[in-house]
């Protein structure tokens, strides 16, 4: 069991050395070092910490505290040993990169599961016969095991074997992009890896991968493993948690995406605080993306986490509605009654559909948004189960165009929209006409550059909606309206607060740590977003990007409405605030940067990153728009700002790769036809 923070882990390791069997990735050897621990974590076993041993050796048996040490990267005598194991003579030890699992005193806070799997069995790989991979990652069969496969992958002189699977939606990630820095993009929507460890680096995974060991054997290439991983999706990366720092208080309002991604990175990094959600939903945070794309009903089927492992790893959700917060004395006010109390503060509250205030919109029943389960089930209950009802969608964006390409099966569908093409503020309209006509084949019938002006009932049921009429004089019989005419931020709470500055569309501007910039005052003195309090996430969130076209037309901030941006900006936060509380928090810590990616089916699986936050003046289109194979290149000035694609994985995060390393291609190299695929990183 990892360390627990309670304890005093500093004397402990200070005075003692460590000796234990390094398993490398197709090797063992003994490792023995005199340890001064100087940047260790106490409750982050899974994650990546450095042992600087800076003492003669001295030779203490403490193997029965740790399980295993695995290690990337070894520096003896200030020099860089990346292939020599011989370790004698050694006075100075710098084991850099290297992992801890199963660091065990008492008492105990934190349950790791192991990144390593265990070396209980053997496992031949099928049609191998050496290391030597024929590129840089394949996917391989291992055999005896039905469906049993592995990621072979070569990176830094190494080879490693890990889960062949993304454990978002099950990509292949043999087909993902490879950085030199060691990251690994999922093909599909943009989860990403760091392959030396298998832990999560970017949203919207949550489970890591399994890491296996892989080596040479008699003519063969074998892992040793838990036959049951090779079943299951990935890895928790904290199993369970008890709170031993019960003065250290996280609360989070809100229970979406950048909750879920805020908590995740809590725990993983060593925060043994509380953790407290306060959530208006009936539900625990859950996937949303399948409520506007398949219209589920059943919120079990569409959890993050279990019910369970909220409380292993001792988060305490409170379904109430936060209605202020007294900034100077760290509370959080709830409908109920009930006052909260924080350290650290993380307003994700998410965004509030908007209504269209027109004659008969507001009166007439049968009239609904998408953003919740419930939403869900109350559209469901309007449709009934004879189907063929009569909807009208009001908006012609994603939300709009999802859930009318998801009724469309056995329903009349008609979508009304202001632009002269669906999505083409934010697709242009030769793109957007691919999904018009992809839904067009499902019976979609579309009214393009259209306006509403109101909404009317029948004599026969004058309480609920019959007609939508258009200001052409158009009217369309309804049966039930949808609503899908944008989000604005739920900050309503903290609209007459005299602390907090709203900005224009009443989202709150954060720093690149998604510190709130208006609530920062005095405390952030190491600028690093450590020492600030309160932190704003997701759809209320308007953070400075660091992509592409940042700048170039006036906009430096933006606002994004995106499942993936909403949980990597928790992320995000999570680190700072574990940060906050470690011991190395007087030490500088870097902003996390990410590119916007999103993705949607529209008859097609779109795949879309970076933003046009100052707009685009050119659009460039290489494949076919018609058969849905395609690349669209989104173009201001001579500065690529976004791309999307349609059956062209994964270009798509590779440009996402090449737009946070600064070396995305540009105007003139898409013109002339460049490779994306084969644009080096490095």
């Amino acid at each position: 069991m990892p360390l627990s923070p309670s304890c005093p882990s500093r004397s402990l390791i200070r005075h003692r050395a460590i000796q234990i069997t390094r398993p490398l990735l197709y090797t063992s050897v003994p490792v023995i070092a005199a340890a001064t621990l100087v940047t260790y974590r106490p409750c982050n076993p899974q994650r990546t910490s450095s042992i600087i041993a800076t003492h003669p050796l001295q030779f203490v048996d403490l193997s029965h505290h740790i399980k295993t040490i695995h290690t990337t990267h070894i520096i003896k005598n200030n020099k860089t040993n990346t292939g020599n194991n011989n370790l004698n003579g050694i006075s100075h030890l710098l084991i850099s990169k290297a992992r801890i699992n199963h660091f065990s005193t008492s008492p105990q806070s934190f349950t790791a599961t192991s990144k390593m799997s265990s070396t209980s069995s053997t496992f031949k790989i099928k049609g191998l016969t050496s290391l030597d991979l024929p590129s840089d990652k394949i996917e391989v069969e291992v055999e005896g095991i039905e469906k049993g496969k592995l990621l072979l992958l070569k990176h830094g002189g190494q080879i490693h074997a890990l889960t062949a699977n993304c454990t978002h939606y099950g990509a292949p990630l043999v087909k993902g992009v490879l950085t030199p820095d060691a990251r690994l993009t999922c093909p599909w929507h943009g989860a990403c890896y760091n392959v030396t460890t298998g832990d999560v680096e970017d949203a919207p995974a949550l489970n890591g991968l399994h890491k296996y060991e892989v080596f040479e054997k008699d003519g063969g290439v074998y892992v040793k493993a838990d036959e049951g991983t090779f079943k299951e999706n990935g890895r928790l990366p904290i199993a369970s948690c008890s709170v031993a720092q019960q003065h250290q208080k996280v609360v989070i309002i809100g229970g979406g995406s950048g909750t879920i991604g805020a908590i995740e990175v809590l725990r993983e990094h060593g925060f043994n605080g509380q953790i407290t959600i306060i959530s208006k939903e009936p539900n625990l945070p859950l996937d949303r993306t399948k409520l506007s794309k398949a219209l589920i009903p059943d919120p079990e089927k569409l959890l993050l986490r279990p019910k369970e492992w909220y409380s292993s790893v001792s988060v305490s959700v409170v379904s109430d509605e936060a209605t202020a917060v007294d900034f100077t004395n760290k509370t959080v006010s709830t409908k109920s009654g009930e006052i909260i109390p924080y350290t650290k503060l993380i307003l994700a509250t998410g965004g509030t559909p908007r209504r269209l205030p027109l004659p008969g919109f507001k009166e007439l029943g049968n009239i609904f948004v998408l953003r919740t389960v419930k939403d869900v089930q109350a559209i469901l209950a309007a449709v009934g189960p004879t189907k063929k009802k009569e909807i009208v969608i009001i908006g012609s964006s994603f939300i709009g165009m999802e859930v009318g390409n998801a009724l469309s099966k056995e329903n009349n569908v008609k979508i009304v929209g202001m632009e002269s093409a669906p999505l083409e503020r934010i697709m242009g309209a030769k793109v957007g006409r691919v999904f018009q006509s992809n839904l067009e084949k499902n019976g979609v019938k579309f009214y393009m550059a259209a306006s509403v002006d109101k909404a009317t009932s029948s004599s026969a049921d004058p309480s609920n909606v019959a007609t939508v009429h258009l200001k052409d004089g158009t009217a369309l019989p309804a049966d039930l309206v949808i609503l899908g005419v944008g989000v604005g931020p739920a900050t309503e709470f903290l609209r007459d607060n005299p602390a907090v500055t709203l900005e224009r569309d009443g989202s709150l501007k954060t720093d690149e740590y998604f510190a709130v910039e208006c609530l920062k005052g005095n405390n952030n003195n190491n600028n690093n977003g450590s020492s600030s309090d309160v932190y704003a996430v997701g759809d209320i969130a308007t953070y400075p990007y660091n992509g592409p076209g940042a700048g170039q037309g006036g906009v430096t901030h933006v606002r994004i409405e995106h499942w993936d941006v909403a949980q990597n900006a928790g992320r995000s936060v999570g680190r700072t605030i574990a940060h906050a509380f470690s011991s190395s928090s007087s030490v500088p810590l870097k902003a996390k940067t990410f590119i916007p990616i999103f993705w949607s089916a529209l008859g097609g699986q779109l795949r879309y990153c970076g933003n046009t936050m100052n707009g685009f003046d050119d659009l460039i289109i290489k494949g076919e728009l018609d058969e849905g194979k395609f690349v669209a290149y989104y173009v201001l000035g001579e500065t690529v700002v976004a791309v999307a694609s349609m059956g062209m994985d994964p270009i798509v995060m590779k440009c996402a790769e090449l737009m946070k390393s600064g070396k995305m291609v540009g105007k003139k190299e898409v013109n002339e036809g460049v490779d994306v695929l084969k644009v080096d990183l490095a």
